[in-house]
């Protein structure tokens, strides 16, 4: 198994846009196989280095290439999230805590300390949230991907609209959970 020393993917995969939620994919275009995450044996950091190249945005909004999506204005932001579930979120429940049982107080301890190590540059959203978040975007580090307008809920879509590209939102309280916004594009 050999990797693309441009893309560090497994050779015969490709990065391909899907139009439909104006996210990138992977494409196997002999097997037809495609995936949202990469295939196994991908070199990360090859990848991560690729993407940024050719996937990031410099300015704060992307053109909604997606119809039907938005609210017409057609700018669409990208961020990440660390979230915290209590026993009062709508699921109390995760990917790594089948019942959740903190109360919301206790849950905005937790965020207020990682909160505390963001601010003091010992660590990030997105290293924290895949060992953390109770949102199963832990696995991409809190990556949500590009929405517009309406997509989200509105508490969470104001707070992440509101942002400047690179900047880490205050707790965000939403019917999910408590969280911390970082807009990424």
């Amino acid at each position: 198994m050999s990797i693309d020393p441009s893309t560090g993917l497994v050779s015969g995969w490709e990065v391909r846009h899907s139009r439909t939620r104006n996210l990138p994919y992977y494409f196997h275009p002999a097997t037809s196989n495609s995936s949202w995450e990469p295939p196994a044996g991908t070199d990360s950091d090859l990848l991560k280095q690729y993407m940024a190249t050719n996937y990031s945005q410099k300015n704060t909004a992307v053109p909604n290439t997606a119809p039907g999506t938005g609210n017409g204005s057609g700018q669409k932001i990208r961020v990440s999230h660390l979230l915290i579930k209590h026993r009062d979120s709508r699921r109390p429940s995760s990917w790594k805590d089948a019942n959740i049982e903190r109360t919301k107080e206790e849950a905005r301890a937790i965020l207020e300390g990682h909160q505390a190590k963001i601010k003091a540059g010992e660590t990030t959203i997105g290293d924290l949230a895949v060992s953390e978040s109770d949102c199963s975007s832990a696995r991409k580090r809190g990556d949500l991907g590009f929405f517009g307008k309406g997509e989200m809920q509105a508490e969470f879509e104001q707070a992440s609209f509101a942002l400047e590209n690179g900047q880490v939102s205050d707790i965000v309280e939403t019917a999910s959970g408590l969280h911390l916004i970082e807009r990424t594009g």
